[in-house]
């Protein structure tokens, strides 16, 4: 675990080169991060190659990302020990090495983040490229505008290139908050692009008619424009802020209008909009299961195992801190619960210091708070993209303690 000696390097070109590849690199595993159609996807191939070669040729991880890694590690942990509790191991085994792979993307992340800030800036615009392509493909396969447009679709919802609507919405969220970022500080002549895209994600979004992912958007827009208009206080920014929201809100009235008009849109909204789902009340429903399942975990210090859960009652936990008693123990729901309080009340600390990288850790922060929330009605511990949110968090925070660090350093010289 090291740190830079040096606040000022010498310019080598060869070395500049590599660097550009490397974040070149990462990049495009973001962009891959868009399109899980099956298990592993190239994602996961495409990661695990880069982050060995990576490790291999000198990923540093320092001091302050070692907490996020110790927790990682434990929690996945627990999840080995709760193997040891299953009579048939099944798919419990690949089910733990998913989640541990997922860990080591956010600690590559937050590692590579932490030694480069400007790579921030290529990862977000993969994952608003990411975002564009497939909402383009949900929507298109969702009005079956192109060949085969059904494997872009489930239960009458868009999803995009992934396995699950409820997947799929949340994922368009963090770049849809980093266009609308762009659209309030940008110049006004490069809002199109902006706009073109942003409408694609909302759009995206309101057509996996996933309940979740339209309450993590609305909540989290409406964090973003207060955490901004906290930040600059300027009247002219300030105007332009409420300028730009109206105009927004207008648009995604339009929008939305025009799509009402389709009767398989508007029957679909019908039935999303009802508080409560059939699956949700009744007997054995979502939040029965979730008060049997904590009385249950209550007795199992060890979890049941991963996927048991399904074989007990109709579906999974769909709540994560439920999953994480089941599939990790004591031990894992403890270390999951530590993280994100420690990763939340860490980020909050930093969100309105004028850094480089607080754009960044502001959509990071806002979009982690948001996931925890519907966290409680829905598994987020397989979620690629969760784990990159944490790693962006992490890395962004090590940047800032770093920059403090080297403040103090110069203070006492």
């Amino acid at each position: 675990m090291t740190d830079s000696a040096a606040d000022i390097r010498p310019f080598r070109p060869q070395l500049a080169a590599v660097t550009l590849a490397g974040s070149m690199a990462v990049a495009f595993g973001v962009l891959l991060s868009g399109f899980v159609m099956s298990e592993p996807a190239p994602y996961e191939l495409y990661m695990a190659g880069l982050i060995t070669i990576w490790a291999l040729f000198g990923l540093r991880i320092s001091r302050r990302i070692a907490p996020l890694l110790a927790l990682l590690i434990t929690f996945n942990i627990g999840g080995m020990l709760s193997l040891t509790v299953m009579e048939d191991l099944d798919a419990g085994p690949m089910y733990v090495a998913v989640s541990a792979f997922l860990a080591l993307t956010s600690v590559f992340y937050a590692a590579i983040i932490e030694e480069r800030h400007e790579r921030l800036a290529l990862i977000f615009r993969a994952w608003v490229a990411a975002a564009v392509i497939t909402a383009m493909l949900g929507i298109l396969g969702y009005f079956g505008l192109i060949p085969g447009g059904a494997a872009f679709t489930r239960y009458d919802r868009a999803m995009g290139a992934f396995q699950d609507p409820n997947v799929f919405g949340p994922f368009l969220v963090p770049p849809s908050l980093f266009l609308i970022r762009g659209l309030l500080t940008d110049r006004l002549s490069r809002a199109p692009l902006k706009v073109a895209g942003l409408l694609i994600t909302t759009l995206g979004i309101f057509l996996s008619f996933s309940r979740a992912a339209w309450g993590l958007y609305a909540l989290c827009v409406v964090a973003l424009v207060l955490i901004m208009v906290i930040k600059e206080r300027s009247g002219a920014f300030r105007l332009k802020v409420l300028m730009l929201t109206l105009s927004g809100f207008l648009g995604l009235i339009v929008t939305l209008g025009i799509a009402l008009e389709t009767p398989q849109v508007s029957a679909m909204l019908s039935q999303r909009t009802q508080l409560v789902q059939s699956y949700d009340g009744g007997h054995l429903g979502r939040f029965e299961r979730h008060r049997i399942g904590f009385l249950m975990a209550m007795e199992k210090p060890l979890g049941i195992g991963p996927m048991e859960f399904s074989k007990i009652f109709p579906e999974d936990e769909h709540n994560i801190w439920l999953k994480s008693l089941t599939s990790y123990g004591w031990l894992g729901f403890l270390c999951y619960f530590t993280l994100i309080i420690w990763s939340v009340s860490m980020g909050f600390r930093f969100l309105l210091l004028d850094r480089p990288w607080q754009p960044y850790l502001m959509i990071a922060w806002i979009s982690l708070v948001g996931h925890t929330c519907i966290g409680f009605v829905i598994d987020t511990d397989h979620w690629r993209h969760f784990y990159m949110l944490l790693g962006i968090l992490w890395g962004t925070a090590a940047l800032e303690y770093r920059h403090r660090a080297r403040l103090a350093r110069n203070q006492r010289r």
